[in-house]
């Protein structure tokens, strides 16, 4: 039976999740209005703890907005991003249930093997080890029952943390980031896409001996179940105890990972959480997950370089005309100034031409420069970032820590060069649109 986004599925969705998070406006209010003493890291604890027990798409938001500087109060911000997406699977039941909808009543005679409990669970679904007739290992992702609707919910309930949050500090308009945050998760539902996706990636990479896609199994994939090979792993923080040459290794590989699909085809994998990726034992990294996809116009890509030569050079026009290609309007150039400290803090790796590690100041350095951003943007009325923003943000910060785990010494500036050397903004939108026509994707607007 097709499930829908029914008015029921909400209803639940809306009790299970306002126990959650209704309780923020009545103590916000509070202390607002009444003078009462909001203890907000206490309540942040309580609500990452609520959270953290219902599978779904907030909590998948939650930790992408752990990683945007200033879409929450820090207390909030650093709660949030201990959620971990390994909720507690669906039982056998539900499975044969899924798979049947999904392959017909005969589902289990077109597997050679399948393990009953589930290899992993996540915020929209959970994965299965399986074999097929011709002994090849699968990875069989099954979405849970009601997804849309819990989709819908979750959105509401955002929009209202949103807002309330909003009232008292004005340093962020959070109006793009809820809608691009909605296009993504309902992307997310449909996992014909992330076929697409993940086939897409396959051939931005191809030439890429250190990263590994899988190859997805068309006949045993539906819109709400996707079987690929099984790419097999060790987890990063495995790693983090290795020899400086193999923690580098690794590093570049992640590197080279993300950013060649961004630099030379304006694509970019929006969620680098570390159970989306593992690494082999000669330093190369499996690709898992590729529900998080962002494609930007190739003027975007430009933007961002344009940014990075602003940076560099002193150059207020060309940052400004950066921005404004990235979606920020009305900017003034005190509301320039205070963008540009987030701007060098980000792109500080990518401008000394040297072996060293991300961030050299340690995490208290970069929570200070977001406190300092978030005020200086509340003193002048705040700023609305565009949406195309939080993924990259995103996509920066978290495989900044990734490399900080690591502990990584690289010289960043030369890797970044030997992707934008040579960049060509037609040349890299053909290359797109031959890219994404190829798998049965539009270019974007």
């Amino acid at each position: 039976m097709a499930e829908d986004n029914s008015i029921t599925g909400r209803a639940r969705r809306y009790a299970k999740v306002g126990r959650a998070v209704g309780g923020i406006a009545a103590r916000f209010a509070g202390e607002r209005y009444l003078g009462l003493r909001l203890d907000r890291l206490e309540h942040a604890e309580d609500l990452k703890d609520a959270l953290g027990g219902l599978k779904g798409p907030l909590m998948k938001v939650a930790q992408i907005l752990s990683t945007i500087p200033n879409a929450l109060p820090a207390e909030y911000a650093t709660q949030l991003a201990e959620l971990q997406s390994n909720a507690p699977s669906m039982g056998w039941s539900f499975v044969k249930r899924r798979m049947a909808s999904e392959l017909g009543p005969d589902w289990q005679s077109k597997f050679a093997t399948f393990e009953h409990d589930a290899a992993a669970a996540a915020s929209l679904g959970q994965v299965h080890r399986a074999t097929d007739h011709e002994r090849r290992m699968l990875a069989v992702k099954l979405q849970y029952p009601d997804m849309k609707s819990v989709v819908e919910a979750d959105l509401r309930q955002l929009k209202l943390v949103f807002s309330i949050y909003r009232r008292y500090d004005k340093a962020i308009d959070p109006t793009e980031i809820h809608r691009e945050l909605s296009d993504r998760l309902h992307e997310e539902l449909d996992y014909r896409r992330e076929a697409q996706h993940i086939e897409l990636y396959a051939k931005m990479l191809a030439d890429e001996p250190g990263v590994h896609v899988p190859e997805v199994i068309e006949e045993l994939s539906a819109s709400r179940l996707l079987t690929m090979t099984w790419l097999d792993g060790a987890p990063l923080l495995s790693f983090t105890e290795k020899d400086e040459h193999t923690r580098n290794k690794v590093a570049y590989n992640m590197f080279r990972a993300w950013y060649v699909p961004f630099y030379f085809y304006g694509v970019i994998h929006g969620d680098p959480h570390l159970g989306n990726y593992t690494v082999r034992p000669d330093c190369s990294v499996n690709l898992l997950d590729f529900g998080c996809i962002r494609v930007f116009p190739s003027k975007f890509v430009r933007g961002v370089i344009d940014l990075y030569r602003a940076i560099r050079d002193g150059d207020d026009d060309l940052a400004v005309h950066a921005y404004e290609t990235w979606g920020f309007r009305n900017l003034d150039r005190e509301v320039i100034d205070i963008l540009n400290i987030w701007a060098e803090f980000v792109y500080a790796p990518l401008l000394e031409d040297k072996t060293r590690r991300i961030q050299e100041q340690g995490g208290e350095y970069g929570a200070g420069v977001a406190m300092k951003v978030r005020e200086e943007l509340h003193r002048v009325g705040g700023v609305q970032p565009p949406r195309e923003f939080v993924l990259m943000d995103r996509a920066a910060i978290g495989l900044g820590s990734v490399f900080t785990h690591l502990n990584a010494e690289i010289n960043w500036y030369r890797l970044f060069h030997e992707l934008i050397e040579d960049f060509d903004e037609g040349e890299l939108g053909r290359r797109q649109e031959n890219a994404l026509k190829a798998v049965g994707l539009s270019a974007p607007e």
